[in-house]
């Protein structure tokens, strides 16, 4: 595709020009702000608000007493210990009761002004009877450990397993060599820019609202749902969203609390979550307690990989707790393993749930594989690049059955990692290294061969729709059932149709987010932008241009097969007689409407190389070189690709080296409830990202197109661990776990030197 322009979001959007859910602000809106439970795990046992009422600015206070039954989530179709049901443990909009984690909603207030809401939830009266909590996924499962839900006396909210266990136990008792590992993958906060936010608005027996959500319809569907009226009485608009990374999936509690509120008091009503609200109160991404043991024989092939997930679901069990098990297929890598295995078990604690976080379970799945591979070169002697290369499904073996749910359709898996050996000069590094040395750092080389499944899920590919529409002025109007949330579809939607339909940028007007102008559509998740989303919009495209071909012949008295397209215009072959699209779509106008499921998921793959430089008198790690070499199918926009991979790369990077949600063990308190607490990474923390393609074009979609999205951050939590313990390798340090703090660096070199 030829790139006309840069991304034509940006000048909106870095000028302060951009329209989020904050910026609306229609007359007469009261604000609302939340009543939160100070304790893990609690019975309340009185509640006023009778003094919070009288204060002044101050329209309505509403408990669970006014609510009634109104929750979100549902039932999940997974078995738990024994064979029985999950249990279903919907989360009540407004609690009474028991509450079983900080930060749960007790009470909306609604004022005037957010001080004034806020002073008001202050004067409120609540007490409660404290009782023992539990943050720790392993001691909830202890004998005798104390319930969350009666319906689970051991915590366990479902068990999933799959794959050859027999097989595998057999190789792991024969093999010449295992090698195990357990390992926690952590857990993080989504931290968008923008949290979560919206404006409810009462317009008749409708609802109108804006809200920052990247899935449109599913916000209207849930919000719908938990109201308990039909869809069409919703109509939401997005606007300009901050980020959503599976956070802004679905609609939440306070969204829906917000949205009654306007309902029944009849006046506009909006929330806007701040930081320190959302710390606490959004709910969380990974959190997986791992243990693996990979069998291999003497030559170092890879003979048998057996996978057990301890997940700390938190509170509330539903299908947002399942991305662990959704996107578990990643663990057979892109190696010829001959048998694999798995065992996930979802565990209740006392703290936020834990729901899909960009990769949603793909990190998961790729650093227990690539993490116990740099354990096993280690362990056999072997460089881990050769270890892994050795081991490699070939392209001639495409399409590849793996022995563990995924089919890969294509792919060309050395060549990918041949590419990287270049990209990032694997023969130079002794060179870096020793020069490290002069300077008293250890530097180190990390790699990983990430694979993801996009479009998903793997068992049931998503689907979208597109609309063109072409105007008497000969305009087009895209709309589209995705939802940018920051990824520039905007930019390539539109650079789509300046190619395939030579319409000029002036003339194209983009429509997204609105409930009212597509009857559904797909949002923003999964790595399906493109290889589902764009897909259609290409579709759609196409449609708009073969019925423009037959009003054409009408126009122009020909046959149908006389004429041809180019450049907006149609022509009768051979002549100058021609009609643009204005003349064709008339005063009617022109319509082409595609619905597309493609017949299978992608697979986008690629090999990071990762070098960092150790202090080892401090701890203090700096990532120092990062090269990825991506096979993401046909590269639509190389500039948005890049910028898809580096905003990835930065959020696995964070986890790896500083990010993690911390909950006091005896109470439950969330420690890490500020950015002064909270690490993010910053610009220092970022070495420049060097990035490669090596495209396989998939057969799926009409675009070639495999997915970008997660890929940067699927690579990069394992490549940034990997180099680290690389350059702790010489001290004797084989293992550390996440995040590679400063600190727990220092401290596993001094444990290595005693």
């Amino acid at each position: 595709m030829v790139v006309r322009r840069g991304r034509i979001e940006d000048d909106r959007l870095l000028l302060g020009k951009g329209r989020y859910t904050a910026d609306n602000l229609p007359e007469g809106c009261l604000h609302a702000g939340f009543l939160r439970s100070p304790y893990a795990h609690a019975k309340l046992t009185r509640l006023s608000v009778d003094t919070a009422k009288a204060m002044p600015g101050v329209a309505a206070i509403f408990t669970a007493a006014d609510l009634g039954p109104l929750r979100t989530g549902g039932k999940i179709a997974l078995k738990r210990t024994g064979g029985a049901e999950a249990p279903f443990t919907p989360r009540q909009v407004l609690v009474d009761g028991i509450v079983r984690h900080v930060g749960e909603p007790i009470a909306i207030v609604v004022a005037e002004t957010q001080t004034q809401a806020q002073d008001a939830i202050e004067a409120i009266e609540a007490e409660y009877e404290e009782l023992p909590a539990i943050v720790d996924p392993r001691d909830a499962i202890l004998p005798g450990a104390t319930p969350i839900w009666g319906e689970a006396p051991d915590n366990v909210a479902f068990i999933w397993r799959h794959g050859a266990v027999g097989e595998v136990d057999a190789y792991l008792k024969s093999a010449a060599h295992v090698v195990r590992l357990r390992c926690p993958i952590t857990r993080v906060s989504a931290a968008p820019m923008e949290g979560r936010a919206v404006l409810a608005v009462p317009a008749g027996e409708r609802l109108e609202a804006i809200a920052a959500t990247q899935s449109p319809f599913g916000w209207r569907d849930s919000v719908a749902a938990a109201l308990g009226v039909a869809k069409e009485m919703i109509h939401l608009r997005a606007e300009d969203v901050g980020g959503g990374f599976g956070l802004k999936a679905e609609a939440t509690r306070e969204e829906v609390a917000t949205c009654w509120a306007a309902r029944k008091l009849r006046k506009p009503v909006r929330w806007i979550a701040d930081r320190a609200e959302s710390l606490v109160a959004d709910d969380h991404g990974r959190d997986v307690d791992a243990e693996t043991a990979l069998a291999l024989d003497a030559d170092g092939n890879f003979l048998a990989f057996r996978v057990d997930y301890i997940v700390d679901i938190g509170a509330y069990v539903s299908g947002r707790s399942t991305g662990p098990i959704n996107n578990i297929g990643g663990i057979a890598g892109v190696y010829r393993t001959k048998a694999i295995a798995a065992e996930v078990r979802g565990v209740f604690t006392h703290s936020v749930p834990t729901v899909p976080y960009r990769g949603a379970g793909r990190p998961d799945a790729t650093y227990v594989l690539e993490r116990t591979i740099d354990l096993a070169a280690a362990k056999l002697g072997i460089d881990p690049f050769e270890l892994r290369r050795r081991n490699l499904v070939q392209p001639d073996a495409m399409p590849y059955r793996t022995p563990f749910l995924f089919e890969y359709d294509s792919g060309d898996f050395p060549a990918v990692m041949e590419t990287a050996r270049g990209f990032a000069d694997l023969a130079g590094f002794a060179a870096r290294q020793a020069a490290s040395a002069k300077n008293g750092k250890l530097r180190g080389i990390g790699y990983c061969n990430p694979i993801e499944v996009a479009g998903g899920p793997f068992t049931k590919p998503g689907a979208d729709g597109a609309r063109i529409e072409i105007d008497a002025q000969g305009r087009a109007h895209i709309f589209t059932g995705a939802m940018s949330v920051g990824q520039g579809l905007e930019t390539v939607w539109q650079d789509m149709l300046i190619d395939r339909m030579g319409i000029a940028a002036d003339k194209i007007v983009y429509r997204q987010g609105d409930t009212d102008l597509m009857a559904n559509g797909k949002g923003s998740g999964g790595s399906g932008g493109l290889s589902v989303s764009g897909a259609s919009v290409a579709l759609a495209m196409d449609k708009a241009i073969e019925d423009g071909k037959k009003r054409a012949a009408e126009r122009l008295e020909a046959a149908l097969a006389d004429i041809e397209f180019g450049d907006g215009v149609f022509r009768i072959a051979g002549t100058d007689r021609t009609a643009s699209w204005a003349e064709i779509a008339g005063p009617e106008g022109l319509k082409a409407d595609v619905h597309f499921q493609p017949p299978a998921v992608t697979f986008p793959n690629g090999c990071h190389v990762c070098e960092v430089e150790v202090d080892p008198e401090t701890g203090a790690i700096e990532v120092v070189s990062y090269a990825a070499v991506e096979d993401i199918g046909n590269v639509m926009n190389r500039q948005i690709a890049e910028g898809q991979i580096h905003g990835g790369v930065a959020q696995g990077l964070g986890q790896a080296l500083i990010e993690e949600v911390v909950h006091d063990p005896a109470t439950g308190q969330v420690l890490t409830g500020s950015f002064m607490d909270y690490a993010m990474p910053r610009a220092t923390d970022m070495p420049m990202i060097r990035i490669e393609t090596h495209p396989v074009p998939t057969k799926v979609n009409v675009l070639g197109a495999k997915g970008v999205g997660e890929a940067g951050t699927v690579g990069a939590l394992t490549a940034v661990i990997n180099a680290a313990c690389s350059a702790l390798a010489p001290l004797g340090v084989t293992h550390i776990d996440m995040p590679l703090t400063p600190y727990r660096v220092w401290a596993a070199i001094q444990t290595a030197k005693r």
